[in-house]
């Protein structure tokens, strides 16, 4: 039977309709927001920290949608995060009250209803330096605003122009990068060309470049996440660590440099963008706080991942077939030697959250 025009008008003002409901029943928030004030979606953009499969279907090894990553998932299945179940993105949104889990964009089972509460744009091995991104075989942040600008585009056909509008604006941002751009472009290629100082002014003014490009776009609430202290990571003690394998000085001072400019330009852009909020979020201090005092967080073993021996495994030399993965991942900080376990990501989420909330609104 045909339908008549105006009974088929009504479809999409119906399916929007019901969209809306649905994402009206979300869960319940674990921070408290400021009264009157609503975050009705998280979009982040980044690395493998917040990748929850946007490089499964893409020809490059950073990817880990195959056992034993996902271990501790629901059922667990592996579904691309770099961990063994839960990654920072799934829990900023689970403790903002807005859903469980944050899905890929580029997650074939994506329902329209997932889109107005926020998706993951991020792509493992990529970096603010599109050399990383590239040695990587990874979406460049480029890419990653290419696939938002198509993101706005499917809000309004799902919502209308101001609902779209008011969804931009309200939700919260997040960008996490810097870490490849650190410890890979510049330690194995960039270092014999300048300073590390020049280097981190040059990622501070690409990362400026891509707040600004959001801010065009609609975006007024933007959490910009530190570099952490990449000289403790596993895989770095293993290459530089000696035979300690103790945490890397330079690596750890390279971070901290490259935090302290990135406040500082984030600074700049609160004063030269006045209707937005461009936060800094310092991720730094808590996780080496947990690496110090492991005891106050009860983990035990801070210096090595689970998966395999733990000293250098990461993504395909994370496997099924590698014989030394850990049975309780609970007692490790990091998942493999790059990625901290679920447990961890949690700790530092919440405390994360709770500190720099009230500085959004």
């Amino acid at each position: 039977m045909l339908l008549s025009s105006s009974s088929s008008s009504t479809i999409p003002l119906v399916v929007s309709i019901f969209i809306i409901i649905l994402c009206m029943l979300s869960t319940e928030a674990l921070v408290k927001l400021p009264e009157n004030e609503s975050v009705p979606a998280v979009i982040v953009f980044g690395d493998s920290i917040v990748d929850p499969g946007n490089n499964n279907n893409l020809a490059t090894v950073s990817k880990c949608n195959y056992p034993p990553y996902g271990r501790d998932f629901q059922g667990g299945k592996p579904t691309g995060r770099f961990s063994n179940g839960k990654i920072p993105s799934d829990f900023i949104a689970e403790e903002l009250g807005i859903k469980n889990l944050l899905p890929a964009y580029l997650d074939p089972t994506l329902q329209p209803a997932d889109l107005l509460t926020g998706v993951s744009f991020a792509s493992g091995a990529s970096g603010y330096d599109p050399l990383t991104s590239k040695i990587g075989s990874a979406y460049s942040l480029s890419d990653q605003l290419e696939m938002f600008k198509e993101y706005i585009g499917k809000l309004k056909d799902l919502v209308g122009e101001e609902r779209t509008s008011t969804i931009l604006s309200k939700s919260i941002i997040f960008v996490v990068q810097g870490s490849n751009d650190i410890t890979s472009t510049y330690f194995i290629l960039r270092q014999g060309h300048g300073d590390f100082a020049s280097y981190a002014d040059y990622l501070v003014t690409l990362a400026s470049s891509f707040l600004k490009e959001l801010f065009a776009l609609g975006v007024r609430r933007v959490a910009v996440l530190s570099a952490p202290p990449l000289g403790c990571l596993p895989s770095q003690r293993t290459l530089a660590g000696g035979v300690q394998r103790e945490c890397v000085d330079n690596y750890n001072d390279a971070s901290k440099l490259f935090n302290s400019k990135l406040s500082s330009g984030l600074n700049s852009l609160n004063t030269n963008f006045p209707l937005a909020k461009f936060v800094y979020v310092d991720i730094y201090n808590p996780m080496l706080d947990i690496i110090q005092s492991p005891q106050k967080s009860g983990f035990e073993v801070v210096n090595k991942g689970c998966c395999g021996t733990g000293l250098i495994e990461v993504s395909i030399l994370c496997n099924r077939y590698n014989p030394f993965t850990c049975d309780d991942a609970k007692k490790y900080v990091f998942w493999d030697s790059f990625h901290p376990t679920e447990r961890a990501y949690r700790i530092i989420i919440s405390e994360i959250i709770q500190k720099y909330v009230d500085g959004f609104f």
